[in-house]
C-alpha cells in the first residue's frame, strides 16, 4: 500500500501544486477585475483544470514516449489517442461532477461564507479534491493493467 501511495503522490502531487497556483492566481485576478463570485469560481475551476490536466497529460506522454523508445517503437498519433483514452477513463466520471458542480459551487459559496477570497478558494479546492480523488484513484488503479500498456 505504501508503494501505491508514493505512486499517487508522484503522479498527482506536482499537478496539484500547479493547479493550486493557477486556481488562486486566476481567482484573484478575476475577482479583482469583475468583483463577481460566479466568474471567480469558474475562472478558478478552469485555470486549475488546465494546469492539472496539462501536467498529467505531459507526464503520460513523456513516460509513454520513453517506454516506446526503449522498445524501439515510435510515439504516434494513435499512441496519443491511447494516452487520451486512459486519461478519460481515469478522470472522466470524477471530472464531470467536480468541474460542473462541486468545485464551482464550493468556490462560489466558501469565499463569501468565510469572508476571505483566498481562504475560501483554497478551502473549496481542498474539499473538492477529496470528492475528486476517490473515484479518480479507483479508476486509475483499474485502468493500469489494461489501458496503460504502450
Amino acid at each position: 500500500m505504501k508503494a501505491r501511495v508514493r505512486e499517487w503522490l508522484r503522479r498527482y502531487g506536482p499537478a496539484e501544486v500547479l493547479s493550486i497556483l493557477a486556481t488562486l492566481s486566476a481567482a484573484w485576478l478575476t475577482f479583482r477585475l469583475t468583483r463577481s463570485y460566479a466568474a471567480t469560481a469558474l475562472a478558478g475551476t478552469w485555470a486549475g483544470n488546465v494546469a492539472y490536466f496539462g501536467y498529467i497529460l505531459t507526464l503520460d506522454i513523456w513516460q509513454t514516449r520513453r517506454q516506446r523508445h526503449a522498445a524501439g517503437l515510435a510515439y504516434t498519433g494513435r499512441t496519443l489517442l491511447r494516452n487520451l483514452r486512459a486519461l478519460v477513463v481515469e478522470f472522466g466520471l470524477a471530472e464531470v461532477f467536480d468541474s460542473l458542480l462541486i468545485r464551482p459551487a464550493l468556490m462560489y459559496y466558501l469565499p463569501r461564507a468565510l469572508g476571505s477570497l483566498s481562504g475560501g478558494i483554497l478551502l473549496a479546492k481542498i474539499l473538492a479534491d477529496i470528492t475528486f480523488y476517490v473515484p479518480a484513484i479507483i479508476s486509475y488503479e483499474l485502468s493500469k493493467k489494461r489501458l496503460r500498456r504502450f
